[in-house]
């Protein structure tokens, strides 16, 4: 196992972070957060006429055909730059239809997802806020050989800019489906949530909601583990992005605020601080990879090492964006600082697809601790 960016994903990232910071600058990601929509078609179309959005997707459902790992090359990338909008659940989902849809459904949707034409997201968690199988309590219900949905989810990232939502929901005898609903379907309700981090997440109400037997697709329940390493590895690359620039900016700062004659970079105190947070983005970096490349390769460590790294990228991210909110002092937390945007997104992709508490407990499990 070679952790080493190749010659394509060094020029991956690279080619991404020129084009972002023109594209995505901290004006863009703040103006974002009082936009309705959350994110901006124009800069969404730029993502798909560059191939990103159906990276992973193979060639013959109008993809690129690179590597799931080729794709958390680049979603760290959107984490230094926090870019706004659906491109993780959108990934999210072309996973679950790779994995688990038949033909048909491969060819119905995929395209449309490769070339940014419609958008999709994930509708998993309700009320318990849990990751795992046991959190879905919504049932489906057969109808004449189709489906109908009652019930909540709650959390559901962009659901109010997706085009067809992927309702995960228990079916009759045991196991569950993923089941895709249009947005404008009859008996879909979508309420805004108001988060930390001003990001666009949802309360989904499905009242009654008719899903065709062609839109129900069938899980796999050995592979559903893939989909959730998939996701949970997503976030992981995103917060190593976050954190990086987050020690940036912070060490910037320290090198330009004076105090008592001097940069404050020059206290020790504040030497400790930038010490920590390099130590605790290094080992996120090596983690991540470790674990996207044993989900990418489909290795059979990947639920293992997927679990160790989410459980430490959600605590050392925690650890670098304190860091860097202390380095500021107390203005840092004002909105006038651009530090406050990272601390306050770090907040939500550490609770996605499950905390540390969560990882640390799946590892204590698969140990039989």
């Amino acid at each position: 196992m070679d952790l080493s960016l190749s010659e394509e994903q060094e020029l991956l990232r690279n080619s991404a972070r020129d084009f972002l910071a023109s594209e995505c600058p901290e004006e863009h990601v703040r103006a974002m957060e009082e936009d309705e929509r959350g994110y901006s078609p124009e800069l969404w179309k730029k993502m798909a006429d560059l191939g990103w959005q159906g990276l992973m997707i193979p060639e013959e459902h109008g993809g690129v055909g690179f590597s799931f790992l080729d794709l958390c090359v680049l979603v760290e990338e959107f984490g230094r730059s926090l870019v706004p909008g659906p491109f993780i659940p959108n990934q999210v989902c072309a996973s679950i239809l790779m994995i688990h849809a038949s033909d048909e459904q491969k060819s119905k949707y995929l395209p449309g997802l490769a070339d940014g034409s419609v958008i999709h997201t994930y509708a998993l968690t309700e009320e318990s806020g849990r990751w795992d199988p046991e959190g879905i309590q919504l049932e489906a219900q057969e109808d004449g050989g189709n489906w109908v949905l009652n019930g909540t989810k709650l959390f559901v990232p962009d659901a109010n800019v997706a085009d067809y939502l992927h309702v995960a929901a228990l079916k009759p005898g045991g196991g569950f489906g993923i089941f895709i609903v249009a947005r404008e379907q009859d008996g879909v309700e979508i309420s805004m949530l108001k988060t930390i981090g001003s990001d666009k997440q949802a309360e989904v109400v499905l009242n009654n909601v008719k899903v065709n037997a062609d839109d129900a697709v069938a899980v796999d329940m050995s592979k559903m583990g893939r989909v959730r390493n998939i996701g949970t590895s997503l976030e992981c690359s995103y917060l190593v992005g976050l954190a990086q620039k987050d020690f940036e900016i912070a060490i910037d700062y320290a090198k330009e605020r004076v105090q008592f004659g001097r940069p404050i970079g020059s206290f020790q105190a504040i030497q400790h601080k930038a010490a920590d947070m390099v130590t605790d983005v290094d080992g996120m970096r090596f983690i991540t990879y470790k674990a996207a490349w044993a989900t990418s390769e489909d290795q059979e460590s990947q639920d293992m090492d997927v679990a160790m790294a989410k459980a430490w990228c959600s605590d050392a991210s925690r650890r670098v964006v304190a860091h860097g909110q202390q380095i500021h002092g107390g203005i840092g937390f004002t909105k006038d600082y651009i530090i406050q945007l990272y601390f306050r997104r770090q907040k939500r992709a550490e609770l996605f697809w499950g905390d540390a508490d969560f990882h640390r407990e799946r590892v204590a499990q698969m140990l039989e601790i």
